[in-house]
């Protein structure tokens, strides 16, 4: 895990009141973190994915999970280092609508 992701982890999701697991295998990716009951993928990005080509794959990658009838939130780095609040508050809120939505 990357030194955002053991952050978010550490502080926010191991804890967190709905399960989610890490590193989590859904068919052919390896994604960051993974709410079964509210369907919902967590990955975080670096500045990598601001690349052309890393988009076109996030992009393939984002359809190839939505098959699965999963959503997926991408949440950028600098923002898990700089506004983990906002971050958790923003996840929260996104398993609670996905929740009362089923």
């Amino acid at each position: 895990m990357t030194k955002e992701e053991k952050r978010l982890w550490y502080d926010f999701l191991r804890n967190y009141p709905i399960r989610f697991k890490k590193q989590k295998v859904i068919g052919r990716y390896i994604v960051d973190f993974y709410c079964a009951r509210a369907g919902l993928v967590i990955e975080l990005d670096g500045s990598q994915h601001t690349y052309p080509e890393a988009l076109e794959y996030d992009a393939k990658r984002t359809e190839y999970l939505e098959k699965y009838g999963l959503t997926v939130i991408r949440i950028a780095n600098e923002d898990v280092n700089k506004h983990l609040t906002e971050v958790c508050e923003y996840i929260d809120q996104t398993v609670m609508q996905k929740i009362n939505s089923i």
